[in-house]
C-alpha cells in the first residue's frame, strides 16, 4: 500500500473522521485487520483562523506548504489537505513538493457530474461561499454552482466555526440548515454540496430535502483509494 500524507487540524472534529474513514475504507476492500499507512500533520486552528481573518492568505499557503514539505519528507506519497476552505492556497502546497495532491473540489465535481446533476448548491465557509477559487473549480467542471443569500450565508458561516469546530451540534441549527437548503431548492438546486468538512457532522441525507455530497466522505473515499492503488493493481495484473 502506499502512504497518504494529511494536513488536519482545521478542526480537528473534522479531521478525525479523515482517519476513520480512510481506515474503514481499506479495511473493506483488504479484509482482516488492514488499516491505512498514514501520516497526520495537525495543526494549531487558532493559527490558521486568524491568518483567515486577517485575509492573510499568502501566510497560510506558507504554514500549509511546509506541513506538507514535511509529510514528505517523512515519506507521504499522496496529501490531502482534510479541509475546504483552505483549498485556497492548494497552489501554494502542490508548488512545494512533488507528489500528488488530491484536490477536493475535482473529487467532489466527479461525484457530482456522475450523478447527473447540473445544478448545485454549496454550502460552506463565507470564505467558501464568496471567494471564487471553490466555485470557479466546480464550474470548470461543467457545474452551475449558487450559494445562500447574504442572511444564510452568515448563519452558515457563525455555525461552522462557534458549533461545529467546538464539536457542538444544535438541533436549532441543523433546522436552521435544513431551512437553508430548503430555500436554494426552491431557486432550482438539485443537490448541495457540504463544501465545509464540519458539516456532515450535523446534516445527513434523512434530514435534507435535496441530496447532499459530503465532502469529507468522498475525500477520504479517494484517498483510500489513493493508498490501495498498488496493492489492487498487483492483486488483479
Amino acid at each position: 500500500m502506499r502512504t497518504i500524507g494529511l494536513i488536519g487540524g482545521m478542526s480537528v472534529e473534522s479531521t478525525v473522521p479523515y482517519y476513520q474513514q480512510i481506515n474503514r475504507h481499506v479495511a473493506e476492500r483488504l479484509g482482516g485487520l488492514h488499516s491505512a499507512p498514514l501520516l497526520l500533520y495537525s495543526v494549531d486552528f487558532a493559527e490558521i483562523a486568524t491568518l483567515q481573518a486577517a485575509d492573510d492568505w499568502q501566510q497560510a499557503g506558507a504554514v500549509l506548504a511546509n506541513c506538507a514539505q514535511a509529510l514528505q519528507r517523512a515519506g507521504a506519497e499522496g496529501l490531502v489537505l482534510c479541509t475546504n476552505t483552505m483549498h485556497k492556497v492548494a497552489p501554494e502546497i502542490e508548488a512545494a513538493v512533488d507528489i500528488p495532491f488530491l484536490h477536493i473540489v475535482d473529487i467532489t465535481a466527479a461525484a457530482v457530474c456522475a450523478a447527473g446533476i447540473d445544478n448545485v448548491a454549496l454550502l460552506g465557509t463565507r470564505f467558501t461561499m464568496e471567494q471564487a477559487f471553490y466555485r470557479e473549480r466546480l464550474q470548470s467542471h461543467g457545474l452551475n454552482v449558487m450559494v445562500p443569500d447574504v442572511a444564510d450565508r452568515d448563519c452558515v458561516h457563525r455555525v461552522i466555526f462557534e458549533e461545529l469546530c467546538c464539536g457542538r451540534i444544535e438541533p436549532a441549527s441543523r433546522q436552521a440548515f435544513v431551512d437553508i437548503v430548503e430555500r436554494l431548492a426552491q431557486r432550482g438546486a438539485q443537490a448541495v454540496i457540504l463544501g465545509c468538512t464540519e458539516i456532515g457532522l450535523m446534516l445527513s441525507a434523512q434530514d435534507s430535502p435535496l441530496p447532499l455530497f459530503d465532502t469529507t466522505a468522498l475525500h477520504a473515499r479517494a484517498a483510500a483509494e489513493f493508498v490501495l492503488a498498488d496493492r489492487l493493481s498487483t492483486c488483479t495484473g
